[in-house]
């Protein structure tokens, strides 16, 4: 049988040529005016944009190796119950498989860049132990600066790296190539998908290989999600005892019981997530099933999700109304809310004093404050569907939704692209921004179709702000 991930040897002028204007690059970083040049001689547009990104990011291209963001007992519970465990038996047989002894690793990361996996050619997998290319370390844009795995989750697509365009010098001797993996369902960005190695990592038809393994791979995920919800329609209905708070507790039990058993593979499918974006009423989905909550809910699990160490009735109630409100009234949401959470998962219901959750639940305000932090605008943008919460008058909520929005544009008009700059400005918060507009009109070329919408929007702001 063919091996479909070593391709045939190939060289040429060019490829050695784009190598050395890469280490000419490199000769540059230490330069005052390198995050904000227009264009480096022989860079590719991509390459360069990512490692202006590393400079600001404050990512050293001299450090040997990456760091471990994970140690071995906590890597071991996290890949368990990521949603990326269940199709590793598809990125085994179409890509770990076939790349032993061809020289390439296949590495799966989560999300934030941290790999999980690193399989392949053994004596490879020995040398990259030299960089810490290995499970557990961090391989983010942020943390190393430009590389396949954290480059493809910044830009959020396929992308290729050869040699001496990886941001770090101790990275130089390797290319790859890496895809996100999104969630079949939902669209939220789950991990990455990385094949390393020599030359033939980056050859023209390994991102076709990388981008239909993960077509695979989602595809699989979801199959099981179907099966999973009809094994569990075609379940007898058990009787739950919730009338005291010793059998909410015993709920939540027998879910832990059937998360350790059987149902460990129920809790790898999905990632808990409450969307609180560009919505007065969130959306909570755990383990596929998903309900929208009243406001005042909402408020509640978008503060608590926030505070994952627990917030006491007198904190939670200080967050939640505006002046004094009385813990009286917290407590009778909270009954009301445990009832909704116990129908929905009883390993969802919040434990009391402090009041705390009780299961991983991921906001999307969350996720965008994490693209921020490493630097990973697109994506950020890609999720920022608007404020948190827009109608919301709870203390805790006004905070919250002004710290992503002011620093989503921030970091628009900071690192911004002209196409960045107007897919922001055409969210609602940002209809009577003149600032972001006349930053996208300096990036916009002379001749773009664009230009004199965006002129007639600023004159019409101009006019209504001087009226």
């Amino acid at each position: 049988m063919r091996n479909l991930i070593l391709p045939p040897a190939s060289g040429g002028e060019a490829t050695a040529l784009a190598q050395r204007d890469a280490l000419a690059a490199h000769e540059q970083l230490g330069a005052q005016a390198f995050p904000d040049a227009p264009e480096i001689p022989g860079l590719r547009r991509l390459i360069r944009e990512s490692w202006q990104r590393s400079v600001k990011l404050q990512a050293n291209p001299d450090n040997p190796e990456a760091p471990l963001a994970l140690d071995t007992d906590e890597l071991e519970e996290y890949r368990r119950q990521h949603p990326l465990a269940s199709i590793m038996p598809v990125i085994h047989k179409l890509l770990v498989q076939p790349s032993h002894d061809s020289g390439l690793l296949v590495a799966v990361g989560d999300e934030v860049g941290r790999l999980l996996w690193v399989e392949g050619d053994p004596a490879l997998q020995r040398r990259a132990e030299g960089m810490m290319f290995v499970p557990g370390a961090d391989w983010s844009e942020a943390t190393v600066g430009t590389s396949a795995p954290g480059t493809a989750l910044a830009l959020g697509r396929g992308i290729q790296i050869s040699g001496a365009e990886h941001y770090q010098r101790s990275v130089h001797a390797w290319s790859c190539t890496a895809v996100p993996f999104h969630d079949p369902d939902s669209g939220a960005l789950l991990g990455v998908v990385d094949i390393t190695g020599k030359a033939s990592a980056v050859a023209a038809h390994t991102l076709s290989l990388v981008e239909a393994t993960v077509a695979a791979a989602q595809a699989q995920l979801r199959v099981e999600r179907l099966q999973l919800a009809a094994t569990l329609a075609s379940r007898p209905a058990r009787r739950r005892n919730t009338s005291t708070a010793s059998g909410s507790r015993s709920a939540r039990s027998d879910s832990a019981r059937a998360g350790a058993t059987g149902g460990a593979k129920e809790g790898s499918l999905y990632r808990n997530s409450l969307q609180l974006l560009g919505r007065d009423q969130a959306l909570l989905s755990i383990e596929g099933k998903t309900v929208a909550l009243s406001a005042r809910h909402s408020e509640i699990l978008a503060l608590l999700s926030t505070h994952p160490a627990g917030l006491s009735a007198e904190e939670l109630s200080f967050l939640l109304y505006p002046g004094d409100g009385p813990t009286m009234t917290l407590r009778a949401e909270m009954v009301r809310l445990r009832k909704i959470l116990q129908q929905l998962n009883p390993a969802a219901v919040p434990e009391s004093r402090p009041y705390k959750l009780t299961m991983d639940l991921v906001p999307d305000s969350g996720q965008v404050l994490n693209c921020l932090q490493r630097g990973a605008h697109r994506i950020a943008l890609e999720i920022y569907r608007g404020a948190v919460l827009p109608r919301s008058e709870a203390p805790g909520i006004i905070d919250l939704r002004d710290r992503v929005s002011s620093l989503m544009r921030e970091a628009v008009l900071t690192d911004g692209s002209a196409e960045t700059l107007l897919k922001y400005a055409a969210l609602p918060e940002a209809r009577d921004d003149v600032d972001v507009r006349t930053a996208a009109l300096k990036l916009l070329p002379p001749r773009s179709p664009k230009r004199a919408a965006v002129v007639a929007d600023v004159e019409r702001l101009e006019a209504e702000l001087s009226a």
